[in-house]
């Protein structure tokens, strides 16, 4: 057993130390966005659509864990700004897909250097070497899967 009742504290388990990490990392990400007309999450959309993950906004609610309806206010300010486009399908006009404009790319170009550089100064802040840094992702992707096919089973049984 990993986990004793008698012994448990929330501050020892994965639950609060990913979620706790997560904050962190967001508020890192927030600092660098400051400046910028968008927000971390928002960029998040763009990075979505700039790798091919999401196509629509039924895409990006799956991939970033959001609610349609949060979707589609950010998806709003982003087109707003002139970083997406919505057309419809050639396939099927009833599916409004999502595209980076020039403007969407040129702002991915811009942050994504200063993202990277901010990650790379939390691992470096850290202590992390390239190895741990290794086993760590290797290790939170190994949990992630394992809690994807329990929830995905979980799903099928209801």
């Amino acid at each position: 057993m990993f986990y004793d009742p008698l012994s448990f504290n929330s501050r020892s388990s994965l639950g609060y130390l990913l979620k706790m990490t997560h904050a962190q990392m967001h508020a890192c990400a927030e600092r660098i966005f400051a400046e910028h007309d968008i927000n971390f999450v928002q960029w998040i959309a763009l990075l979505k659509l700039h790798e091919g993950d999401a196509l629509t906004a039924s895409d990006l609610c799956r991939a970033m864990c959001h609610d349609n309806g949060a979707v589609t206010r950010m998806l709003d300010h982003l087109e707003q700004r002139g970083y997406v486009e919505r057309q419809r399908s050639q396939q099927d006009r009833r599916v409004v897909e999502l595209k980076l404009t020039a403007n969407g790319k040129r702002k991915m170009d811009e942050l994504l250097p200063q993202v990277v550089a901010g990650l790379n100064e939390v691992l470096n802040a850290a202590g992390f070497s390239r190895d741990e840094f290794n086993e760590l992702a290797r290790l939170l992707n190994k949990l992630l899967l394992s809690m994807q096919a329990l929830n995905g089973a979980a799903g099928e049984n209801t």
